[in-house]
């Protein structure tokens, strides 16, 4: 009978664990859903979608900063890899508006990219959505910013390059005023005032030349130019300042078909660069200017024999004012716009301009133009072209027996 109660009293313990394990599984599995039903990141109706037609960078965080949506443009951005915030300046940003729940804005400069190589410049807002996320929206400022560093220190320089030959022109007219009665030094300073009155006027035509450029669409306005015409009229307009310094300039080779763009800007550019070799080459030497087709492209070479450029100057003779020696640009009367305005037209008509140097062995300035046709790389047996083994450019020796000098 013992027997009979004990089975039963285990029978009813049995039913008992089964029907509390049964309660604690259902019990366990709602659990499980209601936290799931927490973690499902949710947005305010509408958000994502208008979010996705704003225009700009996006990326949503969660309350410990974990990225559950972000647009394409942020990743491109680097501001997200993954789903973590990359830059802290961010996540900061983000603590203080969930601290605070007052909208932010700041401008940032930030490193570019998982190895810090450059920077991107942003207009950052970054405000609360909905009860428990962070919108951060990115507006990139880089090029703007740049621009206008590019216009502010344009203006300066400007300013700079206009205030010393105007002074110098103001002190001359009262030296000249005071030295009335002295008829050598009247010669003297009238002399210095010409002079400095030249190099005002040339630094007026350089900035009025960047000027044009800037208004100049070569795309619109741009024909067929014959690359040929435009060095020998380049040549023609710094003949005078070639032959005061007793220097020859030496013209080779052909360009066997036409380039597309503006003739008045491309001679100007050519002009500029023969113009520089001239200032910089020493007295009673040569400049050598190489013509070729390759590959359908023209290639322009203007080789001088002066002292030559440093590897570190190379990479910035090419900036607007940017002289290697400023004292010596004043005596040679360069305004240091020059070369730039080369740049900057070759550039618009699709080109290139490098430079090959060494010191005290002269400079070879390569322009290459594309062709508006495939041209033939072999050159007519009656117009010969050197090739120069030192840098791989043209420099033509004996174009005077052809005729060709300038």
């Amino acid at each position: 009978m013992s027997d009979v109660y004990i089975g039963l009293v285990a029978g009813l313990v049995g039913l008992c664990l089964g029907v509390f394990g049964m309660l604690a599984f259902r019990l366990s599995e709602q659990q499980r859903n209601e936290l799931a039903e927490v973690d499902e990141p949710v947005l305010p109706d509408g958000a994502a979608e208008v979010l996705s037609v704003g225009g700009r960078a996006f990326l949503i965080v969660d309350s410990i900063d974990g990225v559950i949506r972000a647009s394409p443009a942020a990743y491109a951005l680097g501001l997200v890899r993954g789903h973590t915030v990359v830059h802290n300046e961010l996540i900061q940003m983000t603590g203080r508006v969930r601290r605070d729940g007052v909208i932010e804005e700041r401008q940032l400069e930030l490193p570019r990219g998982p190895l810090g190589q450059g920077s991107i410049v942003l207009h950052l807002r970054v405000a609360p959505l909905g009860q428990e996320y962070i919108l951060l929206l990115a507006d990139d400022r880089t090029e703007i910013t740049r621009t206008e560093e590019i216009r502010n220190d344009f203006v300066a320089n400007v300013s700079h390059e206009l205030k010393t030959p105007v002074g110098a022109i103001s002190l001359l007219a009262e030296a000249l005023d005071d030295a009335a009665a002295d008829e050598e030094a009247v010669r003297r300073f009238a002399s210095r005032m010409h002079k400095e009155s030249a190099r005002l006027s040339a630094l007026v035509q350089d900035i009025i030349e960047l000027s044009r450029l800037q208004g100049t669409d070569v795309v619109q306005q741009g024909e067929p130019v014959d690359l040929n015409e435009i060095i020998a009229e380049a040549v023609d307009r710094n003949k005078l300042p070639a032959e005061s310094k007793d220097i020859n300039m030496v013209i080779g080779g052909r360009a066997d078909a036409d380039v597309y763009g503006d003739t008045e800007l491309l001679t100007t550019a050519f002009r500029n660069l023969i113009d520089n070799a001239i200032r910089y080459s020493p007295v009673g030497t040569k400049i050598g200017i190489g013509l070729r087709s390759k590959d359908g492209m023209a290639q322009v070479s203007v080789r001088d024999q002066g002292s030559g450029i440093s590897a570190e100057d190379q990479d910035r003779i090419f900036e607007r004012f940017y002289r290697i020696d400023a004292a010596r640009s004043r005596a040679t009367g360069g305004t240091g716009l020059g070369l730039s305005i080369v740049k900057h037209v070759i550039s618009n008509h699709g080109g290139e301009v490098t430079v090959w140097s060494q010191p005290d062995q002269g400079s070879t300035f390569t322009v290459r133009l594309p062709q508006m046709e495939q041209a033939d790389d072999e050159t007519s047996p009656d117009q010969p072209v050197h090739r120069n083994d030192t840098d791989g450019t043209n420099t033509p020796d004996d174009a005077r027996h052809k005729g060709a000098t300038a």
